[in-house]
């Protein structure tokens, strides 16, 4: 069997389910849920209640 000198090297898409974007997207979610966290306890009470 022949092998290819050169191996094309594969554009990874711009949309779509990808690990980086998985991770990048879990960070934003656990840093804004620390912050709501935060400014619970700074108020005094949930930030639904009216």
């Amino acid at each position: 069997m022949l092998e290819p000198k050169i191996v094309p090297k594969r554009k990874l898409p711009r949309y779509g389910f990808h690990t980086h974007t998985e991770n990048f997207n879990g960070r934003l979610a656990m840093i804004g849920f620390i912050a709501l966290v935060i400014l619970e306890m700074s108020l005094g009470h949930g930030i639904l209640v009216w």
